[in-house]
């Protein structure tokens, strides 16, 4: 074999194997449509995809080209998907309006072409009305190239996506039209005359006065933790009575990819007598946290590793309002399935309070631990900014037991000695590539008025509001501030921001939604390196609805040129040359 001939192997083969080799092109083909379905026991209209309520699963791994065919069967809606957390080029994010897309008309077509930049837990709905309400959404799961683990910890011998969801009897279009009418409307866990006695006993007629006079000021209920309630809380599509069951083996690792696909419900999910070990946050992996329990906010997702013993457990993921549950189960595949669900006792409701509201807080906050759930018990220094629930027992079934108020929105009255998960738990399971302090500050003030229920970024509703701009490869710091009296989960489209939650800048967690407590400051870096026009919204369906949203455009700018047109073009096609480069820009903000 002659010298050259030998090298030219050598090439071929460094070719073959690198990032320049052949990719798997994955394609799927999802009709969206009409069907009836029947949930709560009555048959309504819903939207399906391919037939099935909710969508179906789509599943890729790290690396593929996918291909995905939509084909619009509505009759008389313009609709849309959009690939939630996913890197991509603008037009394939799927939000009408933005990048030059105008949304999916009647009997119209779209193909989805990108290249599969990470892995991880995400998924995908509606960027069109309030069709995500009336079931266009579905879970997307991104494989490690080869399925290969990511680390030690991540290898399992089970792996089940746990959709959560809320289901209401009324399509999207009546429940904003009833928003509208009142802010109120579904408040059917209102206070009353026994609940304001209790609280002359406890703090006296002059204090209790003065409390209820400022909430009348703010034309607000303590006990307004959710907008929407009457609903019917689903996993992967299922009631509680239905069931949903994930089989095992007992010693088994069971990996529980939680996505939160709701259109308004916040949850606290939790596995009796199951100690969960957090191993990924919004699709990127963590270093692992172990918990018995973790808020998930609206559209956050948490992949947690499971380690069953025993026959039978139950999930259980309750909404913040305590208005209900999810449930479902997982179940030794060697024993009868004899259990049916139990219903869970509901834990106390909490009732917001003036730190809830900005009174007596100390401010923005912008030291403070940004988490979603109260500070574990014995543990109180890190969080007694946040924590404001000087009222509380932290032993649910005490709680039950006595008058005793559980007080402010963070309060989850996790049980003493139970460890609630805490954004300040979240490291980055590699270490950040940018780590560059914030060459600017983009604030976004989350505002709203509950008397016409409009709600505002920066005092406007999307439809008046001037879009952001950022330059591209500027280290950005993103300053959330909430001047409202109702928690946001704020999502940016098209990339990870870095969640400033205490950790070194090398160790923070990416996320791409993060929830904004009421009256908080919350902040993350950004690295503008991906072009385009990107949402940046609550995502509450009916808040951002409501006008909670704007558009981040980042733009290349030189010489008096701005352009959001891509260096690189990241579009496949059938004549894609499989050896041109792919686009890399983002990547090192998709950690593996």
């Amino acid at each position: 074999m002659s010298i050259q001939f030998s090298k030219s192997i050598v090439v071929a083969l460094a070719l073959f194997s690198s990032t320049w080799g052949f990719a798997a092109v994955k394609e799927y083909h999802l009709t969206i449509d009409e069907g009836m379905v029947n949930v709560t026991g009555k048959s309504l209209k819903r939207i399906t995809v391919n037939g099935k309520f909710p969508a179906p699963l789509l599943e890729f791994e790290e690396g593929d080209d996918a291909v995905i065919y939509v084909h619009n069967n509505l009759k008389n809606q313009d609709s849309s998907i959009h690939w939630h957390g996913l890197l991509l080029p603008g037009l394939m994010d799927g939000v009408p309006g933005f990048n030059g897309f105008n949304g999916i008309k009647p009997q119209g077509d779209f193909v989805y072409k990108f290249k599969v930049r990470q892995s991880g837990t995400y998924w995908y709905h509606a960027h069109s009305k309030g069709q995500e309400q009336d079931g266009l959404y579905g879970a997307l799961v991104i494989y490690p190239k080869d399925k290969k683990p990511l680390a030690e910890h991540e290898k399992t011998e089970r792996d089940y996506v746990v959709m959560l969801s809320d289901f209401h009897e009324k399509t999207s279009d009546q429940i904003q039209k009833d928003l509208k009418i009142s802010a109120e409307y579904y408040q059917d866990q209102r206070e009353t005359l026994g609940d304001v006695w209790k609280q002359v006993k406890r703090d006296g007629l002059k204090s209790t006065w003065s409390d209820r006079k400022m909430w009348n000021q703010m034309r607000m209920l303590k006990t307004d933790m959710s907008d929407v309630t009457d609903y019917t809380f689903l996993i992967n599509g299922k009631t509680p009575e239905q069931n949903w069951t994930g089989m095992f083996k007992p010693n088994e690792k069971v990996r529980l990819r939680f996505i939160n696909a709701s259109a308004m419900s916040f949850f606290d999910v939790r596995i009796p007598d199951l100690k969960m070990t957090v191993v990924g946050a919004d699709g990127q992996p963590v270093k692992p946290v172990p918990v018995d329990e973790f808020r998930i906010g609206t559209a956050e997702t948490y992949d947690v590793v499971v380690e069953p013993k025993t026959g039978h457990y139950q999930i259980e993921a309750e909404s913040i309002d305590r208005s209900g549950f999810a449930i479902g189960t997982l179940h030794n595949e060697l024993t009868p399935q004899s259990h049916g669900i139990h219903m869970p006792q509901a834990r106390p409701r909490a009732i917001l309070n003036m730190a809830d509201m900005g009174h007596g807080g100390g401010g923005e906050h912008t030291d403070m631990d940004h988490s979603t759930m109260r500070q574990e018990a014995g543990n109180h220094s890190a969080m007694q900014s946040m924590d404001h629930s000087q009222h509380q027992m932290t032993d649910a079934k005490a709680l039950q037991k006595t008058d005793a108020v559980v007080e402010g929105w963070v309060n989850a009255s996790t049980p003493q000695g139970d460890k609630a998960l805490q954004y300040s738990d979240l490291k980055s399971l590699t270490p950040q590539s940018d780590t560059r302090e914030a060459t600017s500050e983009l604030v976004i003030r989350l505002g709203g008025t509950m008397e016409r229920y409009i709600w505002t970024i920066n005092g406007k509703k999307f439809s008046d509001a001037e879009p952001l701009k950022v330059k591209y490869g500027e280290r950005i710091r993103i300053k959330f501030i909430n001047d409202s009296m109702m928690a946001h989960p704020m999502h940016l489209h098209g990339m990870f921001m870095q969640l400033e939650n205490g950790q070194p800048a090398v160790d923070m967690p990416n996320k791409h939604t993060i929830i904004v407590q009421p009256a908080k400051t919350v902040t993350a870096l950004l690295t503008a390196d991906e072009l385009g026009e990107w949402a940046i919204h609550c995502h509450l369906l009916y808040h951002m609805s409501a006008g909670m949203m704007n558009k981040l455009i980042v733009a290349n700018v030189s010489e008096g040129e701005t352009t959001t047109t891509p260096i690189q073009k990241n579009i496949l096609d059938s004549n894609l040359d499989k050896n041109s480069n792919a686009v890399q820009q983002g990547d090192n903000h998709a950690h593996h």
